[in-house]
């Protein structure tokens, strides 16, 4: 989790670097990065596992840098941190192709481009050693030497040319007004970080404000007394989705509600697929095996939301006879076909890369995927509420 001064991990441009081993991949990030980030060796395959640091990089600002494995590894291990840094390719926003340039192109590197064109990776062709090459004349490519530093300020400036731009994306601003009184339920138990508020919390208090909207924070259990006091009603209520059976009780039918988890799948390009996905959930038969993903690990306490009361839920709301598998941090499985439906966190540690890779990978295998915002909702019958504020969804419902 990060802290509440950090740019957390979901917000940041993750550039990766690709290529075979012994071209020079953690050589050319030392030398972009300016620190030793990965080790360097004459041994061809050094790096044996993905390699990520966050960290801010001039003039990008805050980063994610990823040196990846060898991708002409070979043997059983080899073949492993291949499928590995496939995976990374699934959070990867910029790819940095190194090829050693007293090689060439080899077929390995062409494969990787055909990846980078397939998902849709903008990415840059760089030969390195350009110190130890014939000629550097190889049109469409970068030359650099992370030995000499040669060409290395002009690879930062075109890397930081390609960052995607997020400037129009806001979690609930585009949806409220200046003036506007937005409350905030925010359940404390045994799950909360002490000390803190999680990531979407965090990030809807500062949007409001940006917006020049109030926001008024209180527990579930002083919502009703809130009100009371308050003598009007909010623009919009917010709440952790785990409460959202309470909270619909308790705000008046006229008033707006919506959950964190709700505007942070809309956030990272999960919505639409939640609304579609959710209705599986009463197509589930006796043995089906539902998969819970959350982007971040933590602890499971005692009524934890993934492990605990979602199972529960739709336990009781389907009366099946349903198995439960769960996966959090980058786990998460590519073949989805032993699941009946997917059920997945809001993402909000996660880039909109990876959840939408993610979704993605469901759509392809057919498999439903919600999250977990909508589908606790649709399960408390509340889910065409929960969506109110967003009426380009209401052919969905």
């Amino acid at each position: 989790m990060a802290g509440m001064n950090q740019t957390p991990s979901g917000e940041r441009v993750h550039i990766g670097f690709f290529g075979r081993r012994n071209a020079g991949k953690s050589s050319v990030v030392n030398a972009v990065t300016g620190q030793e980030l990965s080790v360097v060796s004459e041994v061809r395959g050094t790096t044996t596992d993905p390699v990520s640091k966050a960290m801010e990089l001039l003039p990008l600002g805050p980063v994610v840098i990823i040196d990846t494995p060898g991708f002409d590894d070979e043997g059983s291990l080899g073949e492993l941190r291949v499928r590995r840094t496939r995976q990374i390719l699934n959070k990867t926003d910029i790819a940095v192709l190194i090829v050693d340039a007293a090689e060439g192109l080899k077929d390995c590197d062409r494969e990787l481009t055909a990846l980078f064109e397939e998902k849709k990776i903008p990415y840059i062709t760089v030969f390195n050693k350009s110190d130890l090459a014939d000629s550097c004349s190889e049109s469409g490519v970068m030359y650099v030497s992370a030995l000499t530093g040669a060409g290395i300020h002009e690879l930062k400036e075109k890397i930081a040319s390609m960052k995607p731009d997020g400037s129009d994306k806001r979690l609930v601003a585009d949806k409220i007004n200046a003036g506007d009184l937005i409350i905030l339920v925010v359940p404390i138990d045994k799950a909360a970080p002490k000390g803190r508020l999680i990531l979407p919390q965090q990030q809807a208090i500062r949007d409001i404000l940006d917006t020049g909207a109030a926001a008024l924070v209180t527990r579930d259990t002083e919502l009703a007394e809130t009100l009371e006091k308050l003598g009007h009603r909010p623009d919009l209520v917010i709440t952790d989705s785990q409460v959202f059976g309470k909270v619909d009780r308790i705000i008046p039918a006229d008033v707006p509600l919506t959950s964190f988890s709700i505007l942070m799948a809309r956030y990272k390009g999960l919505l639409d697929e939640a609304v579609k996905g959710v209705s599986a959930i009463s197509s589930l038969r006796d043995g089906d095996t539902v998969l819970i993903a959350e982007g971040c690990t933590h602890h499971r306490q005692c009524g934890d939301i993934g492990s605990v009361k979602i199972p529960k839920w739709l336990l009781e709301y389907t009366g099946k006879d349903l198995r439960f598998k769960t996966v959090s941090g980058t786990e998460f499985p590519e073949d989805l076909s032993p699941y009946a439906m997917v059920i997945h966190c809001g993402g909000c540690m996660l880039s909109e890369r990876e959840v939408s890779s993610r979704a993605k990978n469901a759509a392809d295998q057919n498999i439903p995927i919600t999250n977990y915002g909508t589908m606790i909702a649709f399960v408390h019958g509340i889910l065409k509420r929960s969506l109110g504020i967003f009426p380009e969804l209401e052919k969905q419902l």
